[in-house]
């Protein structure tokens, strides 16, 4: 089992980014489980199956625990989404109470109790994990075994790579306990002046690299108007293309490790 963590500021399309990688992935014949992190619970919207939404999302693991206590099971949690793929939302607290921290780590927790990866058995698991903060629950996935790969989605903008580089030196620091590796920056263009080579310098400080150069198109919006992945909505369009390499050289930087 591959398991990856996609960081990422808010706001950057880490989500967008992570569930074209599953409907790629997919589209390669592997079953795909998709964990969002985010306490927003949107990273799976676009891909999970319609039915299974409640208010325009499915239901979280943390709502779920709280409406279903020790009653709780897999199904009550984890949504069949495009393809081949699995889709779950952690989920937080209501904004302003509690720490959306430690309501991943509980739903992480409830993941294992109820034995989700040894019964769905995914060839692999993204995590989508907020990255404008590595501390808690956000940092659960590199330093609680849960991820062996990390890649941070990226643009050329300075916030955008200021939060880059805070993930980067946290997994660094793991890392030297044996936990997750870090593999490299995804680049989700904006168009900025000169963003290629500003995203390149910063790979370079971070003893990284640019594993793939995702182009700003409208064929995203247009995707997402539909509520679905570019892989679901217009598999033969140029940026379908771009994230089913997106995939192959995910594969390939996992293998590489």
């Amino acid at each position: 089992m591959i398991k990856i963590a996609v960081y990422g500021k808010g706001g950057i399309g880490k989500s967008t980014t992570t569930s074209n990688l599953s409907a790629a992935l997919s589209d390669l014949g592997l079953k795909v489980m998709q964990v969002g992190c985010d306490p927003k619970a949107d990273s799976t919207k676009n891909l999970v199956r319609k039915e299974a939404l409640v208010n325009g999302k499915i239901p979280t693991v943390l709502d779920q625990i709280k409406q279903k206590g020790k009653n709780l099971t897999l199904e009550d949690i984890v949504f069949p989404g495009y393809g081949n793929t699995l889709c779950v939302e952690a989920g937080g607290p209501t904004p302003g109470i509690g720490c959306a921290g430690r309501g991943i780590i509980a739903a992480f927790e409830e993941l294992e109790r109820l034995k989700a990866y040894e019964t769905y058995e995914p060839d692999v698991v993204l995590y989508d994990v907020l990255g404008d903060v590595v501390c808690g629950g956000f940092a659960m996935p590199i330093r609680g075994g849960y991820a062996d790969h990390v890649f941070v989605v990226t643009s050329g903008e300075m916030m955008s790579l200021y939060a880059a580089n805070n993930i980067a030196s946290a997994v660094r620091g793991f890392g030297n306990r044996g936990y997750a590796k870090f593999n490299g920056l995804i680049l989700n263009s904006r168009n900025i002046e000169n963003e290629r080579n500003i995203v390149e310098q910063a790979a370079q400080e971070m003893e990284s690299h640019i594993v793939k150069i995702l182009p700003r198109s409208g064929e995203v919006q247009t995707a997402e108007d539909e509520r679905k992945t570019v892989i679901e909505a217009l598999p033969e369009s140029d940026m379908a293309k771009e994230y089913r390499d997106l995939a192959k050289k995910v594969l390939e930087a996992v293998k590489a490790a």
